[in-house]
């Protein structure tokens, strides 16, 4: 059930069983079955988010991140999408970006775009 404290565009392609919590910011992404949204989580177009994830509170997942399944997203983590940012309109592209399957990502980390997080793989904080 949708809060009054949720952005949640029409677009979002919600599997089952999912909890997501106030604050969120979601649009044109999928989220797989049993996985939950922390607070103050936004996540862009195009993201894919598999099933049995945990995205903790102030995460940020931009467009090209794509998440399988039984992934850990700590608090905080940001992904970026764009090696060279500017602020002046140029031809941009979104860089991908690849976490496998039951990847844990720390608290706080800033994850690069353009990389691939290994099957099981623990990035620190």
């Amino acid at each position: 059930m949708k809060s009054e404290f949720q952005s949640i565009a029409k677009d979002v392609k919600i599997g089952k069983n999912v909890k997501i919590f106030n604050f969120v910011n979601l649009y044109g992404c999928e989220i797989g079955d049993n996985t939950k949204i922390g607070a103050f989580v936004e996540i862009q177009k195009d993201v894919k988010i598999g099933k049995n994830c945990k995205i903790e509170s102030h995460a940020f997942i931009c467009t090209g991140v794509v998440i399988k399944d039984n992934v850990f997203i700590g608090h905080n983590v940001s992904f970026i999408n764009d090696k060279i940012p500017r602020a002046t309109n140029r031809d941009w592209k979104a860089i991908p970006t690849l976490i496998k399957n039951g990847a844990s990502i720390g608290t706080s980390a800033t994850i690069m775009c353009g990389v691939t997080v290994g099957e099981n793989a623990l990035v620190g904080a």
